[in-house]
Formats: C-alpha cells, sequence, structure tokens
C-alpha cells in the first residue's frame, strides 16, 4: 500500500506525462513513428526517453507524441521535430540516448543535430 504523499507524487508526474502528449497547434510537437516497423526498432524507449527528458527539464508548451507510419521504415525508428514558425526537422535512426541530445541541443539550445538527420545518416 502507497502512502498519500507517494499517491500525490505519483499523480502529479503522470499529469505532467498528461499534459506532454495534450494536443497544442502553437507548441513545438515531438512526433516518433510507432508503426510496426519503429517499434521494432526501438521507437518505444526513443518516445520515453523524450517524454522523460521534456519531464526533467521541466519544458513547457512541449506535446511529445506518436504517430502512426511515416514512410520510411529503413530508417527507423524515425522523429520528427516540429517548432512553431519552422520547418520541421526528421531525424532517423533514433536512440534513447540520441533523444536526449535532440531536447538539449534542438529545443533548449535551437540547434538541429544535422548528423542524426535524414540525408546525413550512414
Amino acid at each position: 500500500m502507497k502512502s498519500l504523499a507517494e499517491l500525490a507524487e505519483l499523480r502529479e508526474k503522470m499529469k505532467a506525462d498528461v499534459n506532454l502528449r495534450r494536443d497544442a497547434t502553437d507548441d513545438t510537437r515531438i512526433l516518433v513513428g510507432m508503426a510496426t516497423c519503429g517499434i521494432a526498432a526501438g521507437a518505444r524507449s526513443v518516445l520515453a526517453a523524450f517524454v522523460d527528458e521534456v519531464n526533467k527539464r521541466h519544458i513547457k508548451d512541449v506535446m511529445v507524441t506518436q504517430t502512426g507510419c511515416i514512410g520510411i521504415c529503413k530508417y527507423e525508428p524515425v522523429v520528427e521535430v516540429v517548432l512553431p514558425g519552422q520547418e520541421k526537422i526528421t531525424y532517423v535512426h533514433m536512440t534513447a540516448d540520441k533523444a536526449v541530445r535532440v531536447v538539449a541541443e534542438h529545443l533548449v539550445n535551437g540547434h538541429p543535430i544535422a548528423e542524426y538527420m535524414i540525408g546525413s545518416e550512414k
């Protein structure tokens, strides 16, 4: 049995997770391809890493969500980052570690990571 304090803490954590997935048009959107090929390539851990990192940094106005097939299966896991008023950036062959770096460099500091983008993969 959990204490009231533990339940309150869990409630706040879950509220934060739900807020990350809400629908908002003026927010930054992180879309993780979660079709069968994405899941098989490790997209679940990538999605979890984005949610955890955005939560840990208390970044507001970011919607982290999953989407279906993005259409480039050989590049999975695929992540699209859409900032308001900017062109979308497509990251390919993502991992949880790369997701943490994308949050730090792209979302926080405004510098997309060219080496993770489609067209620069090795």
